[in-house]
């Protein structure tokens, strides 16, 4: 299994916002310079953020955003569910799968999704950044990151 970039770019904007000193508010065109990330993908990422009440936006002038919720209250089972959509990892029906009725291929993959799940439960965008001296060190250098065309 691997995350969608849109996932990745999620937990890099959360972790960024978690690890922050000041309580300024952050752009899209600060994190696209740190991230090498481009701003319209940022753009969307930043809106379903928003819409899940995990960060504060305001738009204008002095706009920007701000985390909503205290990290220590983020958990990543929550997060990764939203931002990846809680699909199933293996599509039977399209097409449809002729030994679906019996098949067990299903229910192994979504135990082990599960599985996966339950063991993010136990960290929190706290447990990313505690280390976050460290990690704003890195934040006068973008990041070194190959960008898709896609």
């Amino acid at each position: 299994m691997q995350l969608k970039k849109y996932t990745d770019y999620g937990l890099r904007v959360l972790m960024y916002l978690a690890a922050k000193e000041d309580t300024k508010r952050a752009t899209i065109d600060e994190l696209s310079g740190i991230f090498n990330v481009p701003r319209n993908h940022l753009n969307k990422v930043v809106h379903q953020l928003g819409k899940e009440g995990l960060i504060e936006t305001r738009r204008g002038k002095n706009g920007g955003f701000l985390l909503a919720i205290e990290p220590a209250d983020i958990r990543l089972d929550k997060v990764i569910r939203r931002l990846e959509g809680d699909e199933y990892w293996v599509d039977c029906h399209k097409p449809e799968c002729a030994i679906f009725p019996v098949c067990e291929l299903k229910h192994v993959i979504n135990q082990g999704k599960e599985t996966f799940y339950d063991f993010l439960a136990g960290y929190t965008l706290a447990s990313l950044v505690s280390n976050d001296a460290q990690i704003r060190e890195f934040w006068g250098t973008p990041i070194p990151v190959t960008i898709d065309k896609d």
